[in-house]
């Protein structure tokens, strides 16, 4: 095997915690002082060791067992409402114990790579549990997806496996491009779109999607809002997260300049995760429950 290390500033744990998240050979060491870490990856091939290499820096050399320091334990199956189930597993006898196991739920497998998205982190488990209200509401309908900053492809898995017509997938890093493609053609949904894409320059098509999923750090996020609200079409759904809730103000005001809102916010942990919309449609939507509300309470139910 194979180790890349890194010296990094503390203050960057989180985004390595983040770009690395359900990989379990990754190793973070506060070192002494408390303001640098250590970051290393253990890799069974040299060539997967120097991919990372070509990414982030660092050095890659052999391990030894000075070296070892066990990984983590593999990320637990994690189930999202009662619609999907997450699983590392690739063994095609045990997915399909997992499958007889759990009829009723969609099996989505995204091993751990250098890619981020696999489930178990709070920010995808959150977008995933949105994505399922949102198909659910949907349900019936042919709805579009984009899903900016896709990483290992899962969101858009995801929207296919719920039912989502057209399927976009983007991500600035060639490595997460990769892997997303293979996920998607591990799942079964090849027909999800994925390209290399920085977000900033995306030019999206002139009519939207119904859908639009951003899973990206709050500076790219800041700096998307206009395209996001070009991308999203009107009466839209808007899932947001990748945000940390030291920034969430910072975030959501900067959309609000863009014409975007958000009725639900979700705090997990340090993580913030949002659904909203066009604020022209938010507030549209919430006079007409204001009306609602009124005539149930003068005349009894709304009229059918």
């Amino acid at each position: 095997m194979f180790v890349w290390s890194k010296l990094s500033a503390a203050k960057w744990m989180d985004a390595w915690e983040e770009r690395f998240a359900g990989n379990p050979n990754l190793v973070i060491e506060s070192l002494k002082g408390g303001k640098s870490v250590r970051i290393r990856l253990f890799c069974n091939t040299l060539k997967e060791a120097r991919a990372v290499a070509r990414q982030f820096g660092g050095d890659v050399r052999q391990m030894t067992r000075t070296d070892w320091n066990p990984p983590v334990a593999p990320p637990r199956m994690v189930k999202v409402r009662n619609r999907l189930l997450l699983t590392a597993e690739t063994r095609p006898e045990k997915i399909a114990r997992i499958q007889q196991d759990h009829p009723q739920r969609e099996i989505i497998v995204i091993p751990p790579e250098m890619a981020f998205g696999t489930g178990d982190h709070a920010t995808t488990s959150t977008c995933l549990r949105l994505l399922v209200d949102v198909a659910r509401e949907r349900a019936g309908t042919a709805w579009t997806i984009a899903d900016l900053g896709t990483g290992t492809g899962i969101l858009a898995i995801a929207a296919a496996k719920l039912g989502a017509g057209e399927t976009f997938a983007c991500d600035f890093d060639p490595f997460a491009v990769a892997a997303a493609v293979r996920n998607a053609i591990r799942n079964g949904t090849p027909d999800v779109l994925t390209k290399k894409q920085d977000v900033l320059t995306w030019k999206p098509r002139r009519k939207g999607y119904q859908v639009v999923t951003a899973n990206l750090f709050s500076t790219v996020l800041i700096a998307a809002w206009p395209v996001i609200a070009k991308a999203l079409a009107p009466g839209g759904d808007l899932i947001v997260s990748g945000i940390l809730a030291s920034q969430a103000w910072d975030v959501f005001t900067a959309a609000a300049s863009n014409g975007l809102g958000f009725t639900r916010v979700i705090k997990k942990g340090k993580w913030v995760t949002a659904r909203g919309g066009h604020l022209a449609d938010l507030i549209a939507k919430e006079s007409r429950l204001r009306i609602h509300r009124q005539v149930e309470r003068s005349d009894g139910p709304w009229p059918t």
